[in-house]
């Protein structure tokens, strides 16, 4: 269940409650119960300034209206929040990054080494680097950093694993801040040392126009699929399934994992516990469901076996492939 209302939605409540009530209710709706809204719908809320108020305030300078001029004055704390919450024309953008500085401060290893570092280096649209250099008790333990957008409005920035001693690994998002790379919103952690996750990715789950970021926590020991929903400065955990890894210990292949459009809708395709088989499972509302399921003739070690998966779910009225036969749910 989305925490944030869906763009769509906030446009067709925006055009009904002008359509059917006054523009006093329309800003209650944008600015008053929904404020969350703005910041994942700020095309929707200047596409109503323009054409909602710039009549009403016509009509209040004309009339000297007292209800439009209240109204006006909604209008201008709306306009304001709008500037303070979306992102400034031609902001600088991260454009890509790396880890540097291999480290051996925290010693698990979940990927072997070098792979755990002290520092991330973004690189932006106009050729600077930013540096983020993590305190002496974290690691990132990590292959590389996602350039992640989640929503059409958002700013890019970097998903990213982040260990620490004595609570293990957390999601984190790493962003631009006045020029500096800080970490804007990170998850829980998975609650000891040497507890690593693994990201299945970041998607549209529910169809609201808002992604959600998906993990499967300690996927060599008891694998839970996570579904994450930026709230701030929090990546709050709002559904989630037991039985899943997508990762052989000391190894580097992250991609056994990740979503795809099946049946007309964002599904995540994830091995389950003893990697036989790929498991399809889809988001309907707070709970996630398995949808389909493609046994598999040996544990899944590539993401060959997921694409042959995603291929027969596909045309699976046709011949399926030996390797990857579906069982629908």
């Amino acid at each position: 269940m989305a925490l944030v209302p869906p763009c769509r939605r906030a446009s067709r409540d925006a055009k009904e409650t002008r359509n059917h009530h006054g523009a006093r209710e329309l800003i209650d709706l944008l600015a008053g119960k929904a404020k969350g809204r703005v910041r994942a719908c700020p095309v929707v809320a200047r596409d109503v300034l323009r054409r909602v108020y710039a009549p009403i305030v016509r009509l209040a300078v004309r009339d000297r209206n007292t209800e439009a001029l209240t109204t006006v004055r909604y209008a201008l704390v709306l306009g304001a929040l709008i500037a303070l919450l979306a992102p400034p024309v031609g902001a600088e953008q991260i454009a890509g990054a790396s880890y540097a500085d291999p480290v051996e401060r925290y010693g698990h290893f979940a990927l072997g080494r070098p792979h755990e570092y002290a520092k991330l280096v973004a690189k932006t649209g106009a050729g600077r680097e930013a540096v983020l250099e993590l305190p002496p008790g974290e690691v990132f333990e990590d292959l590389a950093p996602r350039v992640v957008r989640l929503s059409a409005d958002a700013q890019a920035e970097l998903l990213v694993i982040v260990s620490a001693r004595g609570s293990g690994s957390r999601l984190a998002l790493v962003g631009l801040k006045g020029g500096r790379l800080e970490i804007v919103a990170q998850s829980a952690s998975t609650g000891m040392s040497n507890r690593w996750l693994n990201p299945v990715g970041v998607a549209d789950l529910d169809g609201d126009g808002v992604a959600e970021i998906a993990a499967v926590t300690t996927p060599h020991i008891g694998g839970v699929l996570r579904i994450y929903l930026r709230r701030g400065e929090r990546l709050i955990e709002f559904a989630s399934l037991a039985g899943f890894s997508n990762h052989v210990y000391r190894t580097t292949e992250l991609g056994l994992s990740k979503p795809a459009m099946i049946a007309g809708r964002m599904q995540l395709m994830v091995p389950d516990a003893e990697r036989a088989s790929v498991r399809v499972i889809a988001l309907k509302g707070s709970a996630l469901v398995e949808t389909a399921r493609c046994p598999l003739a040996a544990p899944i070690t590539s993401p060959d076996a997921l694409r042959a998966c995603e291929a027969s779910l596909k045309t699976s009225r046709g011949a399926i492939p030996d390797r990857a036969r579906v069982t629908q749910r």
